[in-house]
């Protein structure tokens, strides 16, 4: 099963607001960038590191819209294996990850997307389109996220659900 273009922005306003919604509680409970952290989202471009926090979590928990639930699984962006997750500034990382620079370094390259697009709306319709339409991780902006964190941290880490 596939979503078709109809769906996609039917969808796409849902998972804007609960990405919204989200960002705000990782802003409200999570951790400012580490001084080491500042200096790799400068390296990566970031223009507002300052304004990044993470939230150190369990599982990345997938939305609570049945709808946008399904959608989630059916992509696969959101699972059990997610080991982080960038909502704008509010980053989740799984706590059996905490630490991972590479995968820092990867969600900090989605922040400077962000940024880059203009916000939640405009980074939210290219990456999950991408998704759909090369699949994940074949589209562009996962792929600099996969390089960007390989640059910062000479790992390999993709970030990966």
């Amino acid at each position: 099963m596939t979503i078709s273009t109809e769906q996609f922005e039917k969808l796409l306003p849902l998972a804007c607001g609960w990405a919204a919604e989200e960002e705000k509680t990782i802003l409200a409970r999570g951790e400012p960038l580490s001084e080491p952290q500042i200096q790799d989202a400068q390296m990566i471009g970031v223009a507002a590191p300052g304004n990044v926090r993470l939230l150190a979590i369990d599982q990345i928990p997938a939305p609570q819209n049945p709808v946008l639930n399904q959608a989630a699984k059916l992509t696969g962006l959101i699972s059990p294996h997610t080991a982080g997750l960038t909502l704008r500034y509010g980053i989740w990382i799984r706590k059996d990850c905490w630490g991972d620079r590479a995968l820092v370094a990867h969600e900090l390259v989605h922040v400077l997307q962000y940024e880059r697009l203009g916000g939640i709306e405009p980074f939210l319709r290219q990456y999950l389109w991408e998704c759909l339409t090369d699949g994940y991780p074949g589209g562009a902006l996962e792929q600099e996220a996969i390089v960007g964190a390989r640059r910062v941290s000479g790992s390999a880490n993709t970030g990966a659900p």
